[in-house]
This record gives C-alpha cells, structure tokens and sequence, in this order.
C-alpha cells in the first residue's frame, strides 16, 4: 500500500510518541531514592529526634526511612559502615575518642549541635538535702554536698541485696557513661561503700527514681538532662572537681564532673555526599533541653509513643520546624500531618 504525506507524518508522530513513552523503561526515569536508616538509641529523646527528622526527611523530601536499635558504640559503627546513615543525638564528650577515630577517618561528618545545653552526673532528690515540708519529709542528709560526702551517708542508701553497703544506681550495659560511673565509683574510693547496680533499661533506671520520689525515700544514681524524670522532679547534682580534660580519661579514672555535653547530628559521610537536599535540613535540625523536656514530659503525661510524641512536636512547633527547611517541603510535611 502507498503511504501519502499525511500518513508518513502521521506514523512520525506516532513513532516519537512511542519513544517517549519507552525511554524512561530503558533507564531515563528519576532515580529511586534510597531509604534514609536512623540510628534508634535506647533514650526517649533520640527516639523522638530521630520520627521528627524522619517524618520531613519521608513527607517533605520523598525517601523511605527505617531504624536500627542499638547502643552508643553499635550505633557509631554502623554509621561509620554505612548501615545506619543517621544519627540524631551523638553525645560527643561521652564517646569522644571513637568519635575522633570515626571523622578523622572520614567515615562520618558532623551537621554540630542538635542541642549543647545539657547537663548529666550523680543526683539524690532535693528533699534529702533540704527537706519538703508540704510533703511532710525531713531532711536526712542535710550535709550532702559532694561525691566526697557520700561516704557518711552509705546507710540512707542501703542495698537491699547487700545490706553492707549502699546502692549507686548506675545505668544501662552499653552505655558509655555506665563504665565512666563505674570508674567513678573506684576512682573516689566509694566503691567500698556502695554497690554498683546497673539496671536493665532505661525505664528500669527512671522508674526507681521515680517510685523513690513518689515514696519521698533515698535514690541516689545517675541520670541526665534533656528527660522527662528532671522536668517533673526535683533532683541535686551531687558536686564533683570541674571538668578537667585531663582528668576525664580512662587512665585518669574519669576523676572529675562530666562535661555538659554536644549532643550532635552525625551522618554517614558517603550518604552525606549523595544526598545534600537532607544534609541541608539535618544541619538546620536545632532545638534545646528546655524543648525536649517539654516533649519528654508531654510524652510521659499523656502516655504517648515515641511516633505521637514526634507528631505533637510538629503540631505545636511549626514555628521552629518550618525555618529547617525550603517552604515547599514544609507544605508537603504539613499537608500530612
């Protein structure tokens, strides 16, 4: 059959219109964005850090997201590995040496502070030291003041498993901060007056201040602040010689107060490099301990889960949210929530 100019034309048109529809089959489609993996600390502050970030990093710039659990050190090998690309809550000062390791490699690159204005030690409830006259408590300890006063004041904290000696309330296994307290102990000489007991969770480690307080008995133990537990109670920082870099070694026995720590943004490096839409925001991720508190206690009043506790953080902080990121991906957050 002969084909006229118009027919010629016309399977022209058709022809380019096939090609357009075949070429993104043959590889010219957007690429498919990898899925962004958050490293899930065991505190309830990283965990909410971590569904905020991964909410706008999901809704706002369209990568799945997932989360690996894990401790302190598992969680900076795997982000320095790649497995975790996220970290939301590196608490620099407390694993300050792999932390070196890990950006002199150039494994890792830190976005700097999600927030600096935090504080963590050895505490007792206030009431010991100065009483609560609307609860009726008097006080028990009036002179303590110091780690160094500890001492003469074993028996108001008396194990009850070893009734010979008193209890530190120490936290998790896995924790950095758990094999400092421990040297701690040993380095001020207290471990003969009192048991190192290490809890099993963090709730475990919460909710024996918190019944303590309830009672209005003795707890002493370390804790830490951004938390729901310092917002609601009133707790002592126990004092300890200031913070000495020198001091604050394994082979110096950590013999001095922690240092108010950097609590960071780290990410992957290479998925730093791949991805620079989601570093820009994460960079511009800061908030305060005074905010997190506010969540933390939100949380801890309405019993709410990590996911809801993030959501009611994007409800009643778009303000603070919203100057994080380009106007356009603010939208698209808040059209789903």
């Amino acid at each position: 059959m002969k084909l006229g100019k118009r027919s010629w034309r016309g399977l022209v048109v058709l022809s380019m219109a096939l090609t357009l529809l075949v070429l993104p089959v043959l590889g010219c489609a957007p690429e498919e964005k990898e899925t962004v993996v958050f490293g899930d600390l065991s505190w309830d502050s990283a965990q909410v850090g971590n569904r905020i970030a991964a909410f706008i990093v999901q809704h706002g710039y369209g990568y799945e997201v997932d989360y690996v659990p894990g401790d302190t050190i598992t969680i900076l090998q795997a982000l320095r590995s790649g497995e975790v690309q996220v970290n939301m809550e590196i608490w620099v000062e407390n694993q300050i040496e792999p932390y070196n390791e890990a950006l002199d490699a150039g494994d890792v690159i830190d976005l700097g502070n999600n927030y600096g204005d935090n504080y963590q030690g050895w505490l007792v409830p206030t009431y010991m030291i100065e009483g609560d006259s609307e609860r009726g408590i008097d006080a028990t300890a009036p002179g303590l003041k110091s780690v160094f006063d500890l001492p003469d004041y074993w028996e108001l904290f008396k194990d009850p498993e070893d009734k010979s000696k008193g209890r530190f309330t120490n936290s998790i296994p896995g924790w950095m901060c758990t094999g400092i307290n421990t040297q701690k102990l040993a380095t001020y000489g207290l471990d003969e007056y009192y048991t190192d007991f290490v809890v099993g969770s963090d709730a475990a480690l919460s909710g024996s201040m918190a019944g303590a307080y309830a009672k209005g008995d003795s707890w002493l133990g370390y804790y830490w602040a951004p938390t729901w537990v310092l917002g609601k109670f009133d707790m002592t920082l126990l004092e300890e010689p200031a913070y000495d870099e020198d001091l604050f070694t394994e082979e110096k026995g950590y013999a001095c107060a922690y240092p108010s720590n950097n609590v960071n943004v780290a990410v992957n490096a290479a998925f730093a490099d791949a991805n620079p839409d989601v570093m820009e925001f994460l960079s511009n991720f800061t908030t305060t301990t005074a905010l997190q508190n506010e969540v933390l206690a939100y949380m801890q009043e309405t019993e709410a889960s990590t996911d809801e506790a993030a959501m009611f953080f994007l409800a009643e902080y778009e303000d603070l949210w919203t100057k994080w990121v380009p106007s356009d991906v603010a939208d698209a957050v808040k059209a789903a929530l």
